[in-house]
């Protein structure tokens, strides 16, 4: 049975593209739904030239109420009736109750080689720390930010001129091979590990 697959964003996009474009042929799943928690993202309109229904729940009017928003990004989720969350680039950290939910069935791509560099600016402490190698990692969403179980990682070398930038304009291709490799895996049942290296 093909799996239902909603992607979260706030942004461009570029990961939900990579996602949607990847779940064609004898793919096991289908994009069903694109949501942002800005109605101006630019992913959106990129999904809805794809084909794809979109959906925003905007963050703004619920303040620090984060339970309500999740509320009502549940709401629009069920409609859909997704068996896969991905995040791609989804800016909002969820909390445990609305994790709970999707226990199992969320995943998510970080830029950094986790457990390293949880949180934001990981390509700047990259570079700070002096690393030598960088990546990205793609895992289930729990409780933990950035802590569920890995599924994959992409690596490439850190060169000498390096900026955060150039790091990561690099990483990104390998974030676009390593999120759909994962995502086939894991619709079809399987949660062995993907490793790439760029």
């Amino acid at each position: 049975m093909t799996k239902r697959v909603a992607i979260l964003i706030s942004g461009g996009g570029s990961n939900m593209v990579a996602l949607v474009d990847s779940m064609r042929g004898d793919h096991p799943a289908r994009a069903v739904l694109v949501v942002s928690n800005d109605p101006d993202a630019g992913g959106l309109a990129k999904a809805q030239k794809l084909g794809i229904p979109t959906a925003s729940v905007d963050h703004k009017p619920f303040g620090k109420d984060r339970a309500a928003f999740e509320a009502a990004l549940q709401d629009t989720l069920e409609a859909a009736a997704p068996d896969i969350i991905c995040l791609a680039g989804f800016m909002r950290i969820l909390t445990p109750d609305f994790t709970a939910k999707w226990d199992g069935r969320m995943l998510n791509i970080h830029p950094s080689l986790l457990p390293k560099y949880k949180g934001l600016h990981t390509h700047a402490r990259a570079l700070e720390a002096g690393d030598t190698e960088h990546g990205c990692s793609v895992h289930e969403v729990t409780a933990a930010l950035d802590g569920g179980p890995i599924l994959g990682q992409a690596r490439l070398s850190v060169s000498p001129d390096d900026t955060p930038d150039t790091l990561a304009a690099r990483l990104l291709p390998l974030e676009h091979g390593l999120y759909p490799a994962v995502l086939r895996r894991f619709a079809g049942g399987d949660r062995a590990r993907v490793d790439l290296q760029g």
